[in-house]
């Protein structure tokens, strides 16, 4: 016998959603880089679709919504940790992986409301196997129409085209971990290694296995910079459901976390010079 489950007690409707972005700031013509979490929200009614429509209506045709659509599954599997695969496997994915493919690969880990917005019409997607970005509205095709094999989040990226057109960011009940616009500072604070990895790929019609350059990014710092800002004032916050609502410009967001980086982190000290 299944133990009945709590009945719904409250809901937010796409209305309420969009009066809430309205009051965080988020209005006609803008360029937002979105993060959310539907979950975070309680009872959606209308689920990742609601959200999706609300944030096209408050950002109109004139505006773009941008939305990281990183596939996961698709990365070198020495280096997979959660979880990790057995040695004797590495080869079988290295030859078995299907290419990557902008409409049929899956995602992981990114949540409903970005593939929502992934089905939508005039969407486009720029093309890297393992970081690649979906957008939609008047930008889209300048944001996700090149976008590096090698240091993929850098500067020939969707998020370094985000801060130059002074595009915002949007967390929706989620931390400043999911926020892949701050990676871009990891890579202009020159604070990481360098690292190999690997993606299936599609090249002249062939499916291979392609060795790309990176730098060893890590998320984990990242709400400690989100803080920083936060004390700085330069986040707005709302709320919308029981989701916590977070909106900040790109290019001051990104600029105050090269600072922050630089100086705070640990790898910084793997800069230093030895002292004999």
């Amino acid at each position: 016998m299944k133990t009945p489950q709590k009945a719904i007690s409250q809901l937010i409707t796409q209305k309420e959603i969009l009066e809430e972005l309205k009051e965080l700031g988020v209005g006609a013509g803008m360029i937002l880089e979105v993060h959310a979490s539907l979950s975070a929200f309680g009872y959606v009614c209308g689920g990742a679709q609601t959200v999706v429509n609300a944030l096209i209506e408050a950002v109109g045709y004139s505006g773009t919504l941008l939305m990281a659509m990183q596939c996961s599954d698709n990365t070198e599997p020495s280096a997979w940790e959660n979880p990790p695969i057995e040695r004797h496997l590495i080869k079988a994915v290295r030859e078995q992986m299907p290419a990557f493919n902008k409409k049929e690969s899956d995602t992981r880990g990114m949540g409903a409301v970005v593939e929502n917005l992934r089905r939508r019409e005039g969407i486009v997607v720029s093309h890297h196997p393992n970081c690649a970005y979906v957008a939609w509205g008047k930008y889209a095709k300048l944001l996700c129409n090149h976008q590096s094999l090698h240091f993929p989040l850098s500067e020939e990226s969707p998020v370094a085209r985000l801060y130059e057109l002074k595009g915002s960011v949007l967390l929706m009940g989620v931390d400043y971990t999911r926020c892949t616009a701050l990676h871009l500072a990891e890579y202009r604070s020159e604070i990481r290694p360098v690292i190999l990895r690997g993606a299936a790929v599609e090249l002249e019609g062939k499916r291979m296995w392609k060795k790309y350059l990176d730098l060893d990014i890590d998320s984990e710092i990242f709400n400690k910079a989100g803080k920083r800002l936060e004390e700085k004032g330069f986040v707005k916050k709302g709320k919308a459901g029981m989701a916590d609502l977070k909106l900040f410009k790109a290019d001051a967001a990104i600029d105050e976390a090269v600072r922050y980086f630089a100086k705070e982190h640990p790898y910084a000290r793997y800069l230093q010079p030895t002292l004999f």
